[in-house]
């Protein structure tokens, strides 16, 4: 019994002696450096990507709530009804008759930047135009600033 002990303690001395020199990991986060500065920049400008897509979506999402709208009620909401037709029945005239029970949308809803959507009926574009105006929430702009259109979708996905 105290032979195998001693043959076991000897080997885990030996053992314990090895490690990195200091140009190992000098060199291991030199090539982590490079990676950073390589991934970072990429990364960093997918959630503004990923907002702008998320408004696309949305809008589009919209604009099929408003078909429902016309097909119950043989019109879209007016402007001054605004987005909240979908979601509560609209008091305010033209009052829909066949107003769907629980609504076309579950809440009212806002662009990725926390704006309510600019909805104009008529539209100017088509029969309705729905927008958001971006990141600034202004209009016009450009990058992430510029206005999501709902008759420009196409030219934007």
């Amino acid at each position: 019994m105290k032979y195998f002990f001693r043959t076991a303690q000897c080997k885990t001395n030996t053992a314990s002696q090895q490690g990195f020199t200091l140009i190992e990991i000098m060199v291991v986060v030199v090539i982590l450096g490079l990676l950073a500065a390589l991934v970072v920049p990429k990364v960093m400008s997918r959630p503004d990507e990923a907002r702008r897509t998320k408004a696309k979506m949305d809008i589009q999402a919209i604009s099929q709530s408003l078909e429902l709208y016309r097909l119950d009620n043989h019109r879209y909401p007016t402007s001054e009804q605004t987005l909240t037709a979908l979601v509560d029945q609209p008091e305010v005239e033209p009052i829909p008759k066949r107003w769907r029970s629980g609504g076309y949308l579950a809440k009212s809803p806002k662009d990725p930047w926390g704006n309510l959507y600019v909805y104009l009926n008529p539209g100017l574009h088509n029969d309705y135009d729905l927008l958001s105006y971006g990141a600034d929430g202004e209009p016009g702009g450009e990058g992430n600033d510029a206005d999501i259109e709902s008759w420009n979708l196409d030219e934007d996905l």
